[in-house]
């Protein structure tokens, strides 16, 4: 993937955020995987309009799906990942949907 950050800086959560996210129960994790095909700003745009991501979140994660070569975009219940993950890849852009570990 090119690289082409508009604002490369990290979204912080406070507290009271992090508490929600890790309370949520969401077993699966919808996870873009990195190819040597799609360009960030493809990569980008998809997460915007399939994931709702914000712009600076969807920059964030093909950041993370390039450096790392995948990156769990969202979590969910497997229900509504699955629409996601079809969507993802019906765009040229690998995902999967993976059972979370638990803690």
């Amino acid at each position: 993937m090119q690289v082409q950050l508009n604002n490369p800086r990290p979204i912080e959560l406070n507290e009271e955020e992090t508490d929600l996210l890790t309370a949520s129960g969401h077993p699966y994790s919808l996870v873009v995987w990195n190819d040597e095909v799609n360009t960030f700003e493809w990569v980008i745009q998809t997460l915007i309009e399939i994931c709702s991501h914000s712009p600076e979140q969807a920059e964030q994660c093909a950041m993370i799906i390039h450096t790392q070569g995948k990156y769990a975009v969202k979590q969910g219940t497997y229900e509504e990942l699955k629409p996601m993950c079809d969507a993802i890849t019906e765009r040229g852009i690998g995902a999967t949907i993976e059972i979370l570990a638990e803690s």
